[in-house]
Formats: C-alpha cells, sequence, structure tokens
C-alpha cells in the first residue's frame, strides 16, 4: 500500500505540473501580424502561428537572438533584429522561414545587451508602405547609449539613410507614406530616476519623412 502511495505521489508532483506547464507559455514577446498569422518572439527565436490559435512554426533555428519581427505589407518578409556573433542587426527572411539575410553593419556599441533597459541597438519597428524600406531605430550615431535616431535601410541592402530627426522611438507611417506618427523616446525598456509624471510618452508626427536614396557612385565612377 504504502508503495503504491510512493508511486501516485510522485507521477502528481512530477507529471500533472509538467502538463499544466506545458499549457501555459510565457515570455512570448513583440508580436506582429498580416492578415490571419502571428509572428513572435520566444525564447529568442521566431515563430508563427495562425490567429485562430494552432502549432506555432518556428521560423529561426540561429543560437543568437532574435526579435521585434514586423512583416512588410505585402507579407512575403519579416524584418527583425538578430543579435548573431555579438552585435544587434537588422536581417531578413521570408515569412514561411529560411536563411537570414543580414542588412546593417554597425560599430559594436558597449551597451547592446537584448535585456538593456535601454533596449538592444538596431530595433526594428516597422515597413515603408511601398514595402521598399525597414524602418529602424539605431544608436549609431548618438553621443550617448540612451536616445536613438531613426533610420531607414532598404529590403535589398545598402547604405541606411537617416531620417531628419534628432531622435526617436515607436513609429508608423500613414498609409501613403507621407507622414510619420512616432515616440521621440524609445521607453520599452525605461526605467527614469526621480520620475513623477505619467507613463504615457507623448505622440508627435512628421511630414514628408521619407528621404530621397542618395546616389552611389558605381565601378566606372558614374551615379545612378
Amino acid at each position: 500500500m504504502k508503495k503504491c502511495i510512493f508511486i501516485f505521489s510522485f507521477v502528481f508532483l512530477f507529471f500533472i505540473p509538467n502538463t499544466f506547464a506545458q499549457k501555459e507559455a510565457r515570455l512570448l514577446r513583440t508580436p506582429a501580424i498580416h492578415g490571419d498569422k502571428i509572428i513572435f518572439s520566444y525564447a529568442g527565436d521566431l515563430y508563427a502561428v495562425s490567429s485562430k490559435g494552432g502549432m506555432a512554426q518556428k521560423l529561426t533555428t540561429h543560437n543568437g537572438y532574435e526579435v521585434f519581427p514586423r512583416f512588410s505589407p505585402d507579407g512575403k518578409y519579416v524584418a527583425f533584429t538578430g543579435q548573431y556573433d555579438g552585435n544587434t542587426e537588422v536581417f531578413l527572411i521570408p515569412a514561411e522561414g529560411g536563411v537570414p539575410k543580414r542588412l546593417t553593419y554597425t560599430a559594436t556599441l558597449s551597451r547592446d545587451d537584448i535585456g538593456d533597459r535601454m533596449g538592444p541597438n538596431n530595433i526594428v519597428f516597422g515597413w515603408t508602405p511601398d514595402g521598399n524600406d525597414i524602418i529602424f531605430r539605431s544608436r549609431k550615431q548618438t553621443f550617448n547609449s540612451f536616445t536613438g535616431q531613426l533610420f531607414l535601410i532598404s529590403k535589398d541592402g545598402g547604405l541606411s539613410r537617416e531620417i531628419p530627426l534628432s531622435k526617436g522611438g515607436f513609429c508608423s507611417y500613414s498609409p501613403d507614406g507621407k507622414k510619420l506618427a512616432f515616440n521621440w523616446v524609445f521607453r520599452e525598456f525605461r526605467t527614469w530616476k526621480y520620475y513623477e509624471g505619467g507613463m504615457a510618452d507623448d505622440l508627435r508626427h512628421f511630414k514628408d519623412t521619407v528621404p530621397p536614396i542618395p546616389p552611389f557612385p558605381d565601378k566606372s565612377g558614374k551615379k545612378y
């Protein structure tokens, strides 16, 4: 009888908590949606799942972290912030998964950790409405690690172009791509000392934010 009680107690203590744990997935972060497909970051990898629920499909397998995924307007691609080999940079993959394509190449910062209270460098915020460019926040040109600026990078790669704002945080384009609503400060990892005001950041807007693509000289010296 004692043996049966011991076996039952072992089964209850070991298997029952695991059963509940499997039903309660935690640390699901930075979700994005396109149509009926949701993509999110979990335990440093990207997953996709139907908005109706079901089994999530793992899209990335790299040992580094992948966070802040954002669908392209047509839903064919996903831009995200990946931390591979130390740096956090902007990457691109097909929406069905695949080998990440690196788009940005920036210098290493002293504070560029995924869990840092001011967030990692090169955070992907979204796309331009035409689907040609990805907008991201970077600290590559700021004098400290607390503020960042907004940049655009083509989905095909190349040099990034600065949006003419002294600093910026979360943002969203108007459907015609001529206006940008944004927060002045990135607040995802905020911890302000001696701050006694509300936690809601001001919303601002800026017109004609999309700068023209600068001309790049080709091998013959001509510009295109």
